[in-house]
């Protein structure tokens, strides 16, 4: 599959899970909810690997990066933004979630001693202004309240355990390994991490069998994330993390999208503005040709 209907299919999927994770709120514990969703997902994966013939065990080598990825991109971050919603609102930790791209540019540096990319940098910074005029009212909201600083920094804290995800995968990939293979068994390792946590924290296990719930369910974990996840970090692989990390800039958009169809959200100017911004991100990140506004050394992506 080419990159950009990887990055198609991730942006569409991601953009779309919301609906589906406010149908799992009620009678089940959301701790729980997310280990069934990573606990199928990894079932699914298990087994297409089996009936191909390709199922194996991790090796020794890349078993501690597994650890790793399981806790970072299908547990850690997840409790964050968990608990970050209890403190701020989803559009504020939709624009705690854009940074990634930022988080992917520093860390690469720091433990790849990548150069950071202008280019990359500047689109993250286009986007983030564009996601900060789509939900002003709840960050003006968000900031007026004690509160927030520790919702936002939960909401920082899941993003940068989600960018350490993203570079366990670079790495793995750098080893021969394919993102079916690593997210398999990272996704077992984070589902009985969430899992552990729900029952030490006196949560108990619940399921709830209503049409409505089963459906969400299996939308998250199929489309979600067995897809939706293989086709992020497959581009990852191929892209880098930080240029791939611009999905996460363009979910809330395909969000408010959908809203509009099927819950009557008005697009006013202001948001309409940072649609644009967010579009010029997209354009600055991914243009192949030289941009003219940046040196022709740091302009090449």
């Amino acid at each position: 599959m080419t990159n950009a209907w990887l990055y198609l299919t991730t942006v569409l999927i991601w953009g779309t899970t919301w609906i589906a994770l406010k149908w799992q709120i009620g009678s089940v514990p959301i701790p729980w909810s997310i280990a069934y969703r990573f606990w199928l997902a990894a079932a699914v994966l298990l087994a297409w690997l089996a009936l191909r013939r390709q199922w194996r065990w991790p090796t020794r080598e890349v078993a501690p990066l597994l650890l790793c990825q399981g806790l970072c991109l299908f547990c850690l971050n997840f409790m964050c933004f968990l608990h970050a919603s209890q403190w701020i609102a989803s559009g504020l930790v939709a624009v705690c979630f854009s940074t990634a791209p930022v988080w992917n540019a520093l860390n690469g540096r720091v433990f790849q001693g990548k150069a950071l990319s202008t280019r990359v940098l500047l689109g993250a910074a286009l986007g983030l202004a564009g996601l900060l005029l789509l939900f002003g009212g709840e960050v003006a909201r968000d900031l007026s309240r004690p509160q927030t600083m520790w919702g936002l920094g939960l909401a920082l804290a899941g993003t940068y355990c989600f960018s350490l995800g993203n570079l366990l995968s670079g790495a793995m990939q750098k080893q021969g390994q394919t993102p079916l293979h690593t997210n398999a068994w990272a996704m077992l390792i984070g589902a009985t991490a969430i899992a552990a946590y729900a029952m030490a924290s006196g949560q108990p296990m619940a399921f709830d069998a209503s049409p409505r719930y089963v459906a969400a369910w299996l939308y998250l974990a199929i489309p979600g994330s067995v897809i939706g996840f293989t086709a992020y970090l497959t581009l990852v692989g191929r892209l880098g993390a930080d240029r791939a990390a611009y999905c996460t800039v363009l979910f809330p958009v395909v969000a408010l999208n959908v809203s509009a169809l099927v819950e009557g959200y008005v697009w006013t100017l202001p948001a309409l503005a940072g649609l644009a911004l967010v579009a010029a991100g997209n354009v600055v990140v991914f243009w192949k040709g030289r941009l003219p506004f940046l040196p022709m050394k740091t302009g090449q992506a």
